[in-house]
């Protein structure tokens, strides 16, 4: 049931049908008085300096976009970084050091998956997982960070950042409920958006190919991994940040036939250690470097810069 819905919402956000559209229509009303409540909290917040640079990269729509893989492209670069996140689907609560320089400090159930592919990712990071980003930041400084990359904060406007937003190619371009947009790109915000295709390009690596894969995947609006897919003999969609038990995997692999179950980093990290064959569509972006000399020109600072 949750599944079910889950696709449904995802559906009604980013290719609506004509009963969508409708149930979109009707909850017009809705979406007016949340966006206008998004920006009076915006208006009310005033940006605290924590003496340190901050980029967050993120976007304005509910659901996936690539922010992971951008920001760990991005992090690579730079010394000395830190990349502070909330750790959305994580058992844990409050601040988690995920990983320090030099090792991984927990496992998935704690930091959660998309904190747990920074940690594989970028070797050289510190990654902090908090609700509260502010605490995080303080924790990162207080670890000798000089670069701190948030993902997902464009909506923490009383942080002094910069923000880096991909923008989302989406039918409906409501507020919530009525469209998937949290928030609106706010006349007085500044910020840059970054467009799929111009400012990066998704690299997929096909890591450990069998004849007979299985896909398996826990994302966000899933049908976005088509255009990397190799031949698979199904396709396992799970609602996004998924748990996977292993018997539901092995369950899949012997219906199907198949050698390997082919997963992306976000759910290879979660399964790892059930000691089933895997299969891994390894994304990666590459980043014009533009987008580095924003980023360079806001530090202010060469010496941050890897080579």
């Amino acid at each position: 049931m949750k599944k079910s819905l889950v696709f449904w919402v995802e559906e009604y956000f980013y290719n609506p049908n004509l009963v969508q559209k409708l149930v979109s229509f009707i909850f017009l009303p809705l979406s007016w008085l949340y966006c206008f409540g998004m920006w009076i909290r915006f208006k009310s917040k005033t940006p605290q300096d924590f003496g340190i640079n901050i980029i967050s990269i993120g976007n304005l729509s509910v659901g996936g976009s690539g922010k992971t893989p951008l920001t760990s492209a991005l992090a690579l670069k730079y010394e000395n970084v830190a990349i502070v996140l909330r750790g959305y689907g994580r058992e844990s609560s409050g601040l988690y050091v995920v990983k320090d320089r030099d090792k991984i400090l927990c496992d998935v159930s704690v930091s959660g998956d998309e904190a747990m592919i920074y940690a594989h990712k970028v070797p050289h990071a510190i990654v902090i997982v908090s609700e509260d980003r502010k605490l995080g930041i303080k924790k990162a400084k207080e670890m000798g960070a000089k670069v701190v990359f948030l993902d997902d904060a464009y909506s923490k406007h009383d942080i002094k950042k910069l923000d880096l937003l991909i923008d989302v190619d989406t039918k409906n371009q409501s507020c919530l409920p009525s469209g998937a947009f949290r928030e609106r790109l706010w006349a007085t915000k500044d910020a840059e958006v970054l467009k799929d295709g111009v400012d990066f390009k998704r690299v997929v690596e096909l890591k450990d190919k069998c004849d007979k894969m299985s896909l398996v995947t826990a994302i966000a609006r899933p049908q976005r991994l088509d255009e990397f897919l190799p031949s698979v003999v199904s396709k396992n969609y799970f609602e996004d940040h998924h748990s996977f038990s292993k018997d539901e995997l092995v369950e899949i692999l012997q219906r199907d036939g198949s050698d390997s179950l082919l997963l992306t980093y976000k759910d290879f990290v979660k399964v790892e250690s059930f000691g089933l064959l895997l299969s891994l569509l390894d994304l990666h972006m590459e980043v014009d470097k533009k987008v580095f000399e924003i980023i360079d020109n806001y530090i202010g600072i060469d010496s941050a810069k890897k080579d």
